[in-house]
Order: structure tokens, then sequence, then C-alpha cells
């Protein structure tokens, strides 16, 4: 009986373990796609903004730019380019 116990356990754990893995990877593609959407979001206020301020430059560009580079590896260090 004590067996069958510890193989329950030790089945629920590896099975609850494999499901809790499977949702942060779940997770971490939901947030790097929302991610995204407000980078290209903040590309077009920002275009808004130097329309605005009559800046010019070319249309789409900050967006485009902002939505690409997405993702923790990407971002800028310390003020670094890309």
């Amino acid at each position: 009986m004590g067996l069958a116990n510890l193989f329950a356990i030790g089945g629920s754990t590896y099975m609850l373990r494999s499901h809790h893995i499977y949702n942060l990877e779940e997770h971490e593609a939901r947030m790097d796609e929302l991610e995204g959407t407000l980078r290209g979001h903040i590309g077009l206020i920002e275009e808004a903004l130097d329309r605005l301020e009559g800046k010019g430059g070319e249309k789409g560009k900050k967006t485009a730019e902002l939505y690409n580079a997405r993702g923790r590896d990407e971002k800028k260090k310390d003020g670094e380019k890309k």
C-alpha cells in the first residue's frame, strides 16, 4: 500500500510539473506578443508626435523598428545601440 502511495505521489508530481512548465511557456509566448504590440503602438505614438512637432521622417519606420526589436536579448544595454 505504501509503495502505491509513493507511485501515485510521484506520478502526480511529474504530471503537475509538466503542466506547470507548459503553462509558463504559453504565458511567455503571450507576453512576447503583447510586448511587440505595445512597442508597435509606442512607435505609432512617437510618429504622430513627430508629425505634430513638424520633424517629418519616414512613415512607419519607428513602428517597424520597435515592433521587430522585441525580446529580452535584444533590449538596449546601458545606452548601447542595437
